[in-house]
C-alpha cells in the first residue's frame, strides 16, 4: 500500500445502496461488518474488502477501490472457480488485467466515485502499472485487457458492462 491511500475514496462517503444495486446485478451481496471487526475474507487485511463465494464483505472504512476490485474478480472467474471461493480470489495476469480495467468502468456507473476518482485512488493506494499511473494504463496501454473482457461477454464490442459473469 502506498502511504498516500487515506486520501482514498471510502464506502462510508459514498451511497451504499447504489453500490449494493450494482453488485446485485451481478449476483453479489455487499455484508457490511462492524467497525474494527476482521473483514472476513479479506485477502489484504485492514480495511480491505473480503470476498467469500457470492458476498463482499467490507467495513465502512473499506475503500471503493477495493469493494470493485473484488467485484471484479468475482464477475471475471469462471463459474467453477466460484464454488469455494474464500479470499484468494487466483487468476492469472490477464484475468488480473480484466478485473483492473473493469473496476474502473464499474466505477464510471456509480455516480459519487467515476473513473477519474478510481484511477486517482488506484495511484494512491499503490496499484503499478507499466507505463505508471493507472490513468496511462487504461487510456493508453489496455486493449488486451479490454479485448479479455469483450471476448468473455463481460462488456459489449463498445466497452460497457453486460451485466453477466464470465
Amino acid at each position: 500500500m502506498a502511504a498516500d491511500e487515506a486520501a482514498v475514496l471510502l464506502l462510508s462517503g459514498i451511497d451504499r445502496v447504489g453500490v449494493g444495486v450494482l453488485l446485485a446485478r451481478y449476483g453479489l451481496a455487499m455484508q457490511i461488518v462492524a467497525p474494527e471487526e476482521a473483514i472476513p475474507g479479506s485477502y489484504w487485511g485492514e480495511r480491505e474488502a473480503g470476498l467469500i463465494g457470492s458476498t463482499i464483505h467490507v467495513r465502512l472504512d473499506t475503500p471503493v477501490h477495493s469493494v470493485l476490485h473484488e467485484a471484479a474478480h468475482f464477475i471475471c472467474m469462471s463459474a467453477e472457480r466460484r464454488v469455494g471461493l474464500d479470499t484468494d480470489a487466483g487468476g492469472d495476469h490477464a484475468e488480473e488485467n480484466g478485473v483492473c480495467y473493469l473496476q474502473i468502468v464499474l466505477a464510471g456507473l456509480l455516480h459519487q466515485v467515476g473513473r477519474a476518482r478510481m484511477l486517482r485512488d488506484m495511484d494512491s493506494w499503490g496499484y503499478t502499472f507499466r507505463l505508471g499511473s493507472a490513468s496511462q494504463w487504461f487510456h493508453d496501454d489496455a486493449d488486451d485487457a479490454r479485448a479479455w473482457l469483450i471476448d468473455r461477454g463481460i462488456l459489449d464490442a463498445a466497452g460497457r458492462p453486460t451485466f453477466q459473469c464470465r
